[in-house]
């Protein structure tokens, strides 16, 4: 069990799996109003960096869910350089159906809303994790500009234009599944620049380290079009945000 490669290799060397910044998820942890034995699932941790340093910063306690072999090994390495290890564990599995066995005061999948088929669904999976009182975190694209046709969406990496919504109606949605929407801490074209763009440098190196792999030719195709594709696509017409919801 494992991502596909290609996110292996290009996000190998980034500690944050979205186009949050470090400084970002510092503020939504401010925002969440943590306070230390705040118990928080995160479905899809990646390598760990939300759960590290909110358990450093704010004493919570944790545990993150991810199916990249990879990302869970560095989860795990983060801990320790952070010294909280006694406060946040990381499990190397399917977060799709996972359910806590201890109720969260916090259930939060940050841009995997895929395993459970989406934000219904995913609000759905984290609902049977949280106390009664608690707040769910999620983390999700939204349409900056609408594409004006499906393959300005696929270039943005959505399969349509209907993936996502627009910024709006995102928030309309989570009204129409009876939560209130509590707090929100909003990406910027900065933090999409530190997502993609380090991409750049560690499949080149990889590039330099690997020239005969069976891989190669892949890498090298993404590593050419990356970057003309990020600043015409994603960069414009996407937007990306965590957003914090409590049910009525």
């Amino acid at each position: 069990m494992d991502i596909p490669k290609i996110f292996t290799i290009s996000e190998s060397a980034h500690r944050i799996h979205n186009p949050f910044t470090a400084q970002k998820y510092a503020t939504l942890g401010q925002a969440l109003r943590m306070t230390p034995g705040t118990r928080v699932l995160d479905l899809g941790s990646g390598s760990g960096e939300m759960l590290c340093t909110w358990a450093r910063d704010h004493g919570i306690t944790g545990i993150g869910i991810d199916m990249s072999q990879l990302f869970s090994a560095q989860a795990r390495q983060r801990a320790e350089q952070l010294g909280v290890t006694d406060r946040v564990s990381f499990i190397h599995n399917d977060a799709a159906g996972y359910v806590a066995d201890e109720k969260c005061d916090i259930a939060a999948c940050v841009g995997a809303t895929w395993i459970a088929g989406g934000v219904a669904g995913t609000i759905t999976l984290l609902a049977k994790s949280l106390k009664p009182g608690g707040i769910i975190v999620i983390g999700e694209p939204y349409w900056r500009q609408m594409p004006a046709a499906e393959d300005i969406a696929q270039a943005c990496g959505a399969g349509s234009v209907a993936d996502f919504l627009s910024l709006a109606d995102l928030v309309s949605f989570f009204d129409k599944l009876g939560y209130d929407l509590v707090e929100m801490v909003l990406a910027d074209q900065e933090g999409w620049d530190r997502y993609e763009a380090a991409k750049w440098l560690t499949m080149r190196r990889w590039l330099e380290a690997n020239p005969n792999d069976d891989f190669a030719q892949e890498v090298r195709e993404q590593l050419r079009t990356s970057p003309g594709r990020h600043v015409t696509f994603p960069r414009e017409y996407l937007g990306w945000g965590v957003f914090a919801l409590m049910q009525r």
